[in-house]
């Protein structure tokens, strides 16, 4: 029988029950220091202070669900563990200040308490998972417990194999020995690991001697699941190599559909939880932009019709995630003729590829450069982002008459869902000039995607629209 690996979410509980318990050990000094050592009656009952540490427990592990901090814990040495515990703490100290706030609680609380109990917290976390992280390393290091493995390969692959399988230390296998199936080895060892069998004896081998798992490293589907279907029958556990990783993307992911058991490889995966909490923040966002869209309009709207004749907003199609389309909305910052006199204009494009970008556009109405300068236009674009077209962060989707130029490589920045703002907005936005450039910024993004890079770009955002910088 085989135990199968733990899911993400609870592979790292004993860090999440000594992360708590910290957490309720700094609070309790920092309450006592301040109400008892100190001599300093407390201004609200000790039930105050009993919700604060339910609060903490339930904000720990929203954070730990949604943030994944426990993520690659065992690799990170002393001074990535520092700042992971820092970011951790100050993540669930925030969050317990806007409950605060927002239940009216803040003037019930001793500030001096707080901030104790803050730097407690980081202190306590960072030691109790530099001590436990070495306990953990020590007890992987020990061959006690752990499963004997026999890895099963041919003469040209085994080097490699034994590189990648038998050599790293945090397992829970040991391998025991090899078999070379297409050479007569046996009685040899390579790399410190003795070849125990041939292909002829390999199952008697197995028979008369302590084996818990086998990995195959096949030539053959074939011939790798009649060895496997055998070994099974003789109670052990087998692991067959499908695809060699080395030579895909470095992001991938078993699955399973249907019957078959399939290598997922992408330019990036993320989580179920990524993607949850990444769609809530376009909700959010969205809400909010849409209340400003409707300010916008109340005082643009008179302006733009006043300025040129025809809608308020300008509707055209554009090419979302993977190519699909979907209705674009903008405030209308040209006259009604615009499209049309784009070809007329096109020699004067300022852009290097598959973009159009022109200083002092003469399609371009007086209160649109205003609207333009400070991305005015763009706020209706929120109804795109509630209607799951477009995301607050992404890459700009290209026009139907861009898209058809694209190149092979092109098409890979819209590998994920456009969006308001992006990489190449806040690095210069209409200063840049090569569409190469642009690709490459998009294309980075995707790759290095994450929450709290989304987080960083609309920061960035806010200060680049605010300052006017790089627009047309």
């Amino acid at each position: 029988m085989y135990s199968k690996k733990k899911r993400s979410w609870v592979k790292h509980l004993d860090f999440t029950i000594i992360d708590i318990a910290c957490m309720m050990l700094a609070l309790v000094i920092s309450y006592i220091t301040r109400f008892v050592i100190l001599g300093e009656a407390a201004d609200t009952s000790i039930d105050l202070y009993i919700r604060m540490a339910i609060m903490l427990v339930l904000i720990d592990i929203f954070t730990i669900f949604f943030t994944e901090s426990y993520s690659g814990i065992l690799r990170r040495d002393k001074y990535q563990e520092i700042r992971a515990t820092l970011t951790h703490c100050f993540i669930v100290f925030g969050v317990f200040l806007i409950y605060m706030y927002a239940t009216k609680q803040s003037l019930l609380y001793s500030r001096q308490m707080l901030f104790t109990y803050l730097i407690l917290s980081v202190i306590f976390e960072y030691f109790a998972r530099v001590m436990w992280k070495r306990l953990i390393r020590r007890q992987k290091l020990l061959d006690k417990n752990k499963s004997e493995m026999v890895v099963v390969a041919e003469a040209s692959t085994v080097e490699r194999c034994l590189e990648e399988i038998a050599h790293n230390k945090f397992t829970d296998f040991k391998v025991t020995g090899v078999v070379v199936v297409d050479e007569p080895m046996k009685g040899q060892t390579i790399q410190g690991i003795p070849v125990i069998a041939n292909a002829e004896d390999f199952l008697e081998y197995v028979r008369t001697n302590v084996v818990d798992e086998v990995y195959i490293d096949g030539n053959t589907r074939a011939s790798s699941e009649a060895l496997a279907n055998t070994l099974v029958e003789l109670g052990v556990t087998v692991h067959i190599s499908l695809v060699h990783t080395n030579f895909l993307l470095p992001n991938t992911l078993l699955e399973q559909y249907a019957s078959y058991v399939v290598l997922t490889t992408s330019m990036h995966i993320a989580s179920t939880r990524q993607m949850f909490l990444k769609r809530l923040i376009d909700i959010i966002g969205s809400i909010v932009g849409l209340v400003l869209t409707l300010i916008a309009f109340i005082i643009f709207a008179p302006i733009i019709k006043a300025q040129s004749p025809g809608p308020v907003f300008y509707k055209s199609v554009r090419i979302g995630k993977n190519g699909r389309r979907f209705k674009f909305y903008k405030f209308r910052s040209m006259y009604v003729d615009a499209d049309k006199r784009k070809q007329e204009l096109i020699e004067k494009n300022e852009m290097e590829g598959n973009m159009f970008k022109m200083e002092d556009d003469p399609r371009i109405t007086p209160i649109g450069r205003f609207m333009r300068k400070y991305s005015i236009d763009e706020l209706p674009q929120f109804f795109n982002v509630l209607k799951g077209d477009m995301s607050l962060v992404g890459t700009r989707p290209p026009t139907e008459d861009e898209y058809e130029m694209y190149k092979f490589h092109h098409k890979a920045r819209l590998g994920i869902k456009p969006g308001l703002t992006g990489m190449w907005q806040i690095s210069g936005r209409s200063d840049i000039t090569n569409f190469e450039d642009v690709v490459k910024y998009d294309t980075e993004y995707i790759v290095n995607w994450d929450i709290g890079l989304d987080i960083k770009i609309l920061f960035k955002t806010i200060v680049v629209v605010l300052s006017g910088k790089g627009s047309k």
